[in-house]
């Protein structure tokens, strides 16, 4: 009978004295090595089978990869091994980025988070990643290290399909960097799941509102989902919906609407791509009129 969870295969653990020597290694074996942070999904697709990696490459003790640090002039860095637990207890974060605290609550659970990381979770590029959203929403950039060096990498177009992306053989991520926020902004991670607390979610959706005097509505709203298509995605026609018009009751639901028929979600086990669509529909409707009704209360 056929073992369903038969166990790690074998691996080298390799720990580079540098950055510079991760990469080189990385680059060397490109398709047998993988970069190691928290390891809560490294370890899982090692036990099932679906990686079979040769080597496993610890980066998480490199200078800055565990730091948080936050200039009002510069924004937030959240260094790549800086686990969840941290970023949601963190006062810089819940006082300028609190949407980021907020997403990463949501992931799993307390033991988890002691080790999962956001850098993970956006560098596995799951489409139901819990804080790629946010991290879309506040514009976040990573940094990373690769055999050429320095360089930065915007999450618009970082994603290519469930588990790929534009990173390549020798590339490390070292952080994710998010630029000040807009002044009284309101932000919402709403998840559907199916339990409250640790599950995969079967829809994700981020908004952001910030008062804009460029948009003729005089708001900007700007919106993620995931969970409803091959990657994490924003539904731009919702949100220029939301920019061009008067935000009322009805142009909610009409953004809504949009958003709706711009994801494109499969069916599985955890919910079927109607229901899928439909309730991209509501919690769209549910999150852009919490954080618009904010925003307005802020004055």
């Amino acid at each position: 009978m056929l073992n369903p969870t038969p166990g790690l295969s074998q691996f080298d653990y390799v720990k580079p004295g540098s950055l510079q020597e991760a990469s080189r290694f990385l680059a060397e074996h490109a398709g047998e090595a993988r970069p190691f942070l928290g390891g809560t999904d490294t370890f899982v697709r090692l036990r099932d089978g679906v990686w079979r990696d040769k080597y496993l490459v610890d980066v998480k003790g490199f200078a800055g990869m565990n730091m948080i640090s936050f200039d009002p002039d510069e924004g937030l860095i959240i260094g790549a091994a800086v686990n969840m637990n941290r970023v949601i207890a963190d006062t810089a974060v819940n006082t300028h980025y609190p949407v980021l605290a907020q997403a990463s609550r949501t992931v799993a659970s307390h033991q988890l988070r002691s080790r999962a990381t956001i850098v993970g979770n956006i560098c596995n590029a799951s489409p139901a990643g819990d804080t790629i959203g946010a991290c879309i929403v506040l514009g976040g950039r990573l940094q990373v290290h690769g055999v050429d060096g320095e360089r930065e990498e915007p999450l618009a177009g970082f994603f290519l399909g469930p588990g790929k992306s534009v990173l390549n053989p020798g590339d490390v991520v070292t952080a994710v960097k998010f630029p000040t926020p807009p002044a009284k902004y309101a932000a919402r991670y709403i998840k559907l799941g199916r339990n409250a607390v640790g599950d995969l979610a079967i829809v994700g959706v981020t908004a952001l509102c910030y008062k804009n005097g460029s948009t003729p509505s005089g708001y900007r709203v700007l919106l993620a989902l995931t969970s409803v298509a091959p990657i994490p995605f924003v539904p731009v026609a919702a949100e220029a919906v939301l920019a061009q018009n008067l935000i009322n009751s009805e142009t909610i639901a009409w953004a809504a609407e949009a958003a709706m028929n711009s994801c494109d979600p499969i069916s599985d086990t955890r919910g079927s791509a109607r229901y899928r669509k439909l309730m991209v529909r509501n919690l769209v409707k549910q999150a852009v009129t919490a954080v618009w009704e904010e925003v307005q209360n802020r004055g």
